[in-house]
């Protein structure tokens, strides 16, 4: 009921920057781990740069358009406009699955092992995540299953509008858990170990890139919760960055994400140890600072 093909919506905001080493690794390996009879890349903007030009011959591109009632909204704190790309992505993820059908994930997934051959036979796939405050659940949006047409999806889209207020979770993650209580029988839910074994906490992240934890037997794919630590200049998560996931860092870390990613570089992507152990000097730096910077807030 849910076809072995797998889709990825990127580039809803315009691309300044070159795509990114971690997404590279997501679809390759979603590629090598799952092997999709297809990987289906919806985008707007079409991405640029070297792992770009890598991976796209491996894909099929399609371009969207970003929905209209997003594009129009008028958010109450205008602090969330730089993510309104996020919320395209929610509802243009559902659309995609209600037409054709498949297996979407989040482009900030590492894919551990390929999924139970009977999950395709499921008519609606969902993860539990740790839930956000206030609530007591919540299933992620990051990673669905779903076959073509699936009344759980139709529910879910349907209902969209209605839940947006311009959060986070309301419509994304806190709508299909109200829904899926409803109606049990249109959709499965695996736990939290599935898809989000190391949650978007501080320590979870810490856990993902800078500690190292053994998902073997209990994770199909790892969220990395990108929006939390990917710019340089945000601290209140983790002191990781965009700029220190390189090649160097997938070669040589002793990381839950080094670890599992690196079977996916590719060959000619050697690494420098030196250039490696420099960066962990700057990131020592960055961690000193940061718990310099909370005790002298607790003066």
């Amino acid at each position: 009921m849910i076809p072995n093909i797998f889709h990825f919506v990127f580039g809803l905001r315009k691309q300044i920057e070159p795509f990114h080493l971690m997404y590279y690794l997501c679809i390759k390996s979603c590629i090598e781990v799952n092997k999709p009879d297809a990987i289906h890349f919806h985008f707007h903007h079409e991405p640029w740069g070297e792992w770009w030009e890598r991976i796209r011959p491996e894909i099929q591109l399609q371009r969207i358009q970003p929905d209209k009632f997003v594009a129009e909204y008028e958010y109450k704190d205008t602090r969330i406009n730089p993510y309104r790309y996020a919320h395209f992505a929610d509802f243009a993820r559902l659309q995609i699955l209600l037409e054709a059908g498949g297996i979407y994930a989040d482009i900030d997934t590492l894919f551990l092992k390929p999924i139970p051959k009977d999950w395709y036979s499921r008519p609606f796939i969902l993860g539990e995540e740790r839930p956000p405050t206030g609530a007591t659940e919540s299933l992620c949006n990051a990673w669905i299953g779903a076959s073509q047409g699936s009344e759980f999806c139709r529910l879910w889209l349907d209902g969209m509008r209605e839940a947006f207020d311009g959060s986070w979770s309301n419509h994304s993650t806190l709508l299909p858990s109200r829904l899926a209580r409803k109606n049990p029988d249109l959709v499965a839910i695996e736990p939290e170990t599935s898809f989000y074994a190391l949650d978007h906490s501080p320590e979870g992240i810490d856990d993902i890139f800078l500690r190292y934890s053994d998902l073997r037997d209990e994770s199909y794919s790892v969220h990395l919760w990108n929006h939390l630590w990917f710019a340089r200049n945000r601290r209140d998560f983790s002191c990781f960055h965009a700029g220190l996931l390189t090649v160097d860092y997938v070669r040589y870390a002793s990381t839950t994400y080094a670890h599992y990613a690196r079977k996916h570089l590719p060959s000619d992507a050697v690494g420098n140890s030196l250039a490696y152990r420099a960066q962990q000097l700057d990131l020592t730096l960055l961690r000193s600072g940061r718990r310099l910077r909370t005790w002298l807030r607790s003066l």
